[in-house]
């Protein structure tokens, strides 16, 4: 049994689910599963989810802010990846308990 100074601190979970939340949400999810297999813009990441460009916007403005995703502008268009590799880890979870694997 772990002793309580090797258990992860208490502000670290706090920050851990502030994380969780911000991903929990069906269109973050499928962005997340999408951007760990390749780059996407926001208008092919909108398509994906069934939303409007500004809404897919504001979700990746989200995961950018928490540090999950990071963004490169090319040219007219702004491609988004994985900045976080763990989300790799948190998705293998999802697939796993929700999803085929």
């Amino acid at each position: 049994m772990k002793t309580l100074s090797q258990l992860v601190s208490m502000e670290q979970l706090e920050e851990a689910g502030q994380c969780l939340k911000t991903l929990a949400h069906p269109h973050r999810l499928r962005m997340v599963e999408m951007l760990l297999e390749s780059e996407y813009t926001v208008g092919e990441l909108a398509e994906a989810c069934g939303i409007q460009s500004h809404q897919a916007s504001e979700h990746l403005g989200k995961m950018r802010d928490r540090g999950l995703l990071a963004a490169e502008r090319r040219g007219q268009c702004t491609y988004y990846k994985i900045a976080e590799p763990a989300l790799a880890s948190i998705f293998s979870c999802i697939r796993k308990r929700f999803g085929a694997e």
